[in-house]
């Protein structure tokens, strides 16, 4: 029987040895890619900074069942790189002054190939002790730059919605009992609409989430906070936490966080600061100064990918006291090994939702250490320079009002010709506007409705931004004004 058994075939099947592919084929795709990404970055300057137009039939187009059989792999690179990416808003564009920029490190690129390609297992410190450290040490180094305290701790995340999903998770567990239903979150109007979602996900009805009334500066209104407070305290119900802003999406507003602290305090609630945008410009002097009082929030969440320039995907938050998020996010398994007891070495794991994600403290991690933070400094002083000169130069131009000064490196503005106060009115030249400038193709702006106004925002974040691209915006703004209000007066 056993005889016969050693004389059955087996079956031979190509694919799994297809998938290992011989070292000369991968040096080759390395090379094409490799040209492929070098031929895009070059052009960079010269590509239109939005392409979307026919968006939809692209799209529709690309649709197709599970391929049975293979595509070979420079055909693959032709329709990347010439159907697939051209067809975007061009994010990586020194123009690209929309939304917040994200600026896509080519180092940090490097870095992702590199811990995707030895594809280490991070969230565990057995598994991969020195890569863990890697990620530990950039994320103890964003302690330094906010001035947290020791015992300070936290994790990369894909971004800051999920940031502000951990850190809200950790706040209810700290501050509430298991029936949390009667706890109440503060924030202000012009917060990221991910507070609100992430609320939800904690588990908050919307009517305990509070959006409190902005000053003139687009603050949140710290006697509006007391008095919610209060207010809610004396209805039976908990108020738990306020969420404050260092540099909203809207205007680039930073809330007095000195105020929220004191209050915070207090009253007991747990002070979150939603940092994504503004954080990072606590490495320079101006921005220190201007998002004070940072260093005594419970939580920060932070975007690497924004002000430290790195790949979409690269989110943090930082808390004051790392084993808050312990105690809210670790959970055991009888498949898992012994997490860490020393106070110096970390699990991820424990510290949020995630168990399975790519190692990504390496595309943080080499930059910062090929360049140092003096580089970076003086790369996001370049922006602060850059956006309050744009700034001056804007509130100068005929029939052009500054809304939003720029206290880091947004500021928002809009069209108001004389004696013109219907805001539908206001609206309609204002897009008229925002159009006739992107339609130049040398800068992207965007709009926001804040307060009942439609604006028109600026955000200078790329590490590709220079003079040049505020030049030809400023030109772009002139331009397109004059175009617009010359038609409307006639």
């Amino acid at each position: 029987m056993m005889a016969a058994l050693g004389r059955k075939k087996i079956p031979r099947y190509a694919a799994p040895m297809a998938l290992e592919l011989e070292e000369r084929e991968m040096r080759r795709m390395g090379e094409r890619a490799l040209e492929r990404i070098l031929e895009h970055l070059r052009s960079l300057p010269e590509q239109p900074l939005h392409a979307v137009t026919g968006g939809k039939k692209l799209a529709r187009s690309l649709r197709e069942p599970l391929p049975e059989r293979g595509v070979p792999f420079d055909r693959l690179m032709n329709t990347l790189f010439g159907r697939v990416i051209p067809h975007s808003l061009n994010t990586a564009s020194p123009g690209y002054l929309a939304y917040i920029p994200g600026g896509g490190l080519f180092q940090a690129a490097l870095a992702d190939f590199i811990a995707l390609a030895t594809n280490r297992y991070s969230t565990v410190w057995l598994a991969a002790p020195g890569l863990v450290q890697l990620e530990e040490n950039v994320v103890q180094w964003f302690c330094e730059v906010l001035g947290l305290p020791t015992g300070a701790g936290g994790l990369l995340t894909s971004g800051g919605s999920m940031a502000n999903l951990i850190a809200l998770v950790a706040a209810r567990r700290d501050r509430l009992p298991p029936d949390f239903l009667s706890g109440v979150l503060y924030t202000s109007s012009q917060a990221h609409h991910s507070v609100a979602k992430a609320a939800a996900f904690a588990g908050f009805p919307g009517e305990r989430v509070r959006s409190l009334p902005v000053d003139g500066l687009f603050r949140l209104d710290l006697a509006a906070l007391e008095a919610a407070v209060t207010e809610d305290r004396a209805a039976g119900l908990q108020p738990f936490c306020v969420v404050g802003n260092a540099g909203t999406t809207n205007t680039g507003a930073v809330d007095d966080l000195q105020g929220l602290a004191r209050i915070s305090e207090r009253e007991r609630l747990w002070l979150h600061v939603d940092a994504a945008y503004g954080g990072f410009f606590a490495m320079t002097a101006r921005g220190r100064a201007r998002v004070s009082g940072i260093e005594r929030a419970d939580s920060v969440t932070l975007d690497p990918h924004k002000g430290l320039f790195l790949p979409y995907g690269t989110g943090c938050l930082l808390v004051r006291e790392r084993a808050s998020l312990r105690r809210a996010h670790a959970m055991g398994a009888a498949y898992m090994p012994p997490m860490q007891t020393d106070d110096d070495l970390v699990d991820f794991c424990e510290l949020g939702p995630e168990l399975s994600r790519e190692a990504r403290g390496l595309r943080v991690w080499l930059p910062l250490k090929m360049h140092g933070a003096r580089t970076f400094r003086d790369a996001l002083d370049e922006k602060l320079d850059l956006a309050q000169a744009a700034a001056a130069r804007i509130r100068a131009l005929p029939y052009v009002e500054l809304i939003a000064e720029p206290e880091l490196s947004l500021f928002a503005f809009r069209v108001r010709p004389p004696g013109e106060t219907d805001e539908r009115r206001l609206e309609e030249l204002n897009r008229a506007v925002l159009v006739a400038v992107n339609d130049r193709q040398r800068v992207l702006l965007t709009g926001a409705r804040v307060e009942g106004r439609f604006l028109i925002r600026v955000c200078v974040l790329s590490f590709r931004t220079h003079q040049d691209r505020l030049d030809a915006c400023v030109e772009d703004v002139r331009a397109a004004v004059a175009s617009v209000v010359g038609q409307e007066g006639t």
